[in-house]
């Protein structure tokens, strides 16, 4: 890297060149890290994908471990975004988990979507640091919004009798999903339909409200039988 690259920093360029020449370089990383994975992707090659020379590529990311990790956290980013955001009051639990389940399996099952956790797979054994922060900031996160609205109503007494908001949040997305997204893990058929999932999903749906939602109050005339 040249002296004139090495004192070009991203904090130096304009608010929105830093923004728009970031993304170019994470697109073109994305793309060579899919198509080559972790070890056989160069910086070279990852410079050329994203149309940028590689000290422009050295000003926003050190090294290729920078670059995958910021890859990493965007893909979080994306996980979580939307799907994720309700409103702790919202007492409607049967709309509310449609909403979580169809949106998060739809994500995940999106052509290509398998792609990104193959490859952090692949390198979280020698680089855990890498694991964890893909864990700790996707599913981990994602496990404790939930929690969070599993608890609220609980509180409300919308639901009854969870035990560990934690296990029950994880259980709930583990079923709208497995069925769906490990085929794709491992390579082996197509992203299935939105008809799917939403089938998948309501099935899920109905299993949780069975376990945890809150019988309804008997009227006055129940209560005199």
């Amino acid at each position: 890297m040249t002296m004139q690259a090495e004192l070009l920093t991203p904090a130096a360029l304009p608010d929105t060149d830093d923004g728009s020449k970031r993304h170019q370089i994470l697109e073109g990383a994305t793309a060579v890290f899919l198509a080559k994975g972790f070890d056989a992707a160069s910086m070279g090659e990852i410079a050329r994908a994203a149309g940028v020379s590689k000290g422009t590529l050295y000003v926003y990311f050190k090294n290729k471990e920078e670059l995958f990790e910021a890859i990493v956290e965007r893909e979080c980013e994306l996980q979580s975004a939307g799907v994720f955001d309700f409103a702790l009051e919202d007492h409607d639990v049967e709309a509310v988990l449609t909403r979580v389940g169809n949106g998060y399996s739809t994500f995940l099952c999106r052509p290509g979507g398998a792609s990104p956790i193959r490859t952090v797979i692949g390198i979280a054994e020698r680089m855990p640091e890498i694991g964890r922060k893909f864990y700790e900031s996707g599913p981990a996160d994602m496990i404790a919004k939930l929690s969070a609205y599993i608890k609220a109503q609980s509180d409300a007494g919308m639901l009854v009798g969870v035990e560990d908001c934690d296990v029950a949040a994880a259980q709930f997305m583990d079923a709208c999903q497995s069925i769906l997204f490990k085929p794709l893990v491992f390579n082996c058929g197509e992203p299935p339909s939105q008809a799917r999932i939403q089938h998948v999903t309501r099935i899920a749906v109905r299993v949780f409200l069975a376990a945890y939602k809150a019988p309804a109050p008997q009227s006055h005339a129940e209560l005199l039988r």
